[in-house]
């Protein structure tokens, strides 16, 4: 539009021009010396304009020759990046097509042309990790550190992943500490030392960073609950194996309040303290918690604690089966509680029922050595029989519902069948 309006305008003005011109030419005379010039003013105006442009054109050329060295520099540096931009396209082509040696060359090969080398030594870092190359993977990071020092925090995040995938554990938690340092709210390098730190078992550490964990969200409420429950668990775990035998107490007292009520917490706690021997105070967790939260690994350590008075503890045991009659492993729980209480039909029954309802091999253990102890010896083997059928693995050949006594198929040809066992006879 503004080139059409200023092709209108040269055409007004020219028409304009050429009416004056048409009506008086004018005249002019020049005299210089013996030299003098006769014509009209429109000629002379017309010669002075072609005069002045090829001045102008001739003084922009002899100008454009000084700087030619500049604008060639200038174009051969578009052409570096240029081609520095293609080969790194070129090599993250390559290193998701999983060709790593290629993108590596390619990489490495745009790094001294680009304008940001820090982003080829990093692919080319990890390119090398691919490929086990583990030196040149280190040698790639100190360069792009090199290259672009004040990007500290993107090489050292770099270095520490690739580091957790060579479950280089030590080295990456000194990278990931000095990453800290340097950026104590960075979301990711607070994500990586949380899973480092769990990887390491190192549970303590982990506690005393959960609180920058939810400050900085790096995940969800849920995740975070979820880890905050894993690591105390860990830690009682922890403190039940330990010879100090307060430490445990000392854990669950330290733990927040509302993890008092988590089930998970309240049966790993309640374990520890069944493995001390300590089964009266295990139980009163137990039967606190199933008041308000069903769990069945609660209902299963409650059948496993000897407790002073094991009638009591079957009397409450059987008040859950309100709601909960076909629950197997309720139902091995009270087996268990009545074999203590020397109920031993009334643990048949159970052991039967939970049997029936889907239980796994322990109740078929429990059933067996019972009617062992009873006398029903056939019955103790059917119940092992059907135990052993009920394992895990590869089912057996099929055979025939019914194979003769003394019929062995090619027992006569037993003989080249099996190999000779006997070592063979050295004459002297």
């Amino acid at each position: 539009m503004k080139l059409l309006l200023q092709a209108c305008l040269f055409l007004v003005l020219g028409g304009l021009a050429a009416w004056v011109v048409h009506r008086d030419p004018g005249y002019a005379f020049l005299a210089w010396g013996n030299w003098s010039l006769e014509t009209s003013l429109a000629m002379l105006v017309i010669l002075g304009a072609i005069a002045l442009g090829l001045l102008y054109y001739l003084l922009r050329f002899i100008l454009g020759l000084f700087h030619v060295p500049g604008t060639l520099a200038a174009w051969r540096q578009a052409r570096r990046q240029r081609l520095a931009r293609q080969q790194l396209t070129r090599g993250l082509l390559e290193f998701a097509e999983g060709h790593w040696d290629k993108a590596e060359k390619l990489l490495v090969g745009g790094a001294e042309l680009s304008d940001t080398p820090l982003l080829n030594y990093l692919a080319a870092a990890r390119a090398a990790q691919r490929q086990g190359a583990y030196e040149r993977r280190d040698t790639y990071i100190r360069l792009a550190h090199r290259h672009m020092p004040t990007a500290d925090v993107a090489v050292g995040l770099t270095q520490a992943e690739l580091q957790l995938a060579h479950q280089q554990f030590e080295q990456a938690l000194a990278t990931l500490k000095h990453l800290r340092e340097a950026a104590p709210r960075h979301t990711h390098v607070l994500r990586l030392l949380a899973r480092l730190y769990e990887q390491l078992g190192d549970w303590e550490q982990l506690r005393q960073l959960l609180p920058d964990l939810r400050k900085a969200k790096t995940a969800s409420p849920e995740s975070l609950d979820a880890l905050e429950q894993r690591l105390w668990r860990a830690l009682l775990e922890e403190a039940g194996g330990a010879l100090e035998a307060s430490r445990l107490d000392t854990i669950w007292l330290k733990m927040p309040r509302q993890l008092h009520r988590e089930p998970s917490i309240v049966v790993a706690y309640a374990t520890q303290l069944h493995l001390r021997q300590l089964d009266e105070e295990a139980g009163e967790l137990l039967r606190g918690l199933l008041k308000k939260h069903w769990s069945e690994e609660a209902v299963q350590l409650y059948g496993l604690l000897d407790m002073e008075d094991p009638a009591a503890a079957l009397t409450t045991a059987e008040s859950w089966l309100q709601g909960h009659e076909l629950d197997p492993v309720l139902l091995l729980t009270l087996a268990r509680l009545s074999l203590r209480d020397r109920l031993w039909g009334k643990a048949r029954s159970y052991l039967e029922a939970a049997i029936a309802n889907g239980a796994g091999l322990d109740a078929r253990r429990e059933l067996g050595h019972l009617l062992d102890a009873l006398g029903y010896e056939k019955e103790a083997a059917e119940v092992y029989r059907q135990a052993v059928l009920a394992l895990p693995g590869v089912q057996p050949a099929a055979l025939p519902e019914h194979i003769p006594q003394g019929n062995l198929g090619d027992a006569g040809n037993r003989e080249a069948v099996l190999p000779d066992l006997q070592e063979p006879v050295v004459e002297s």
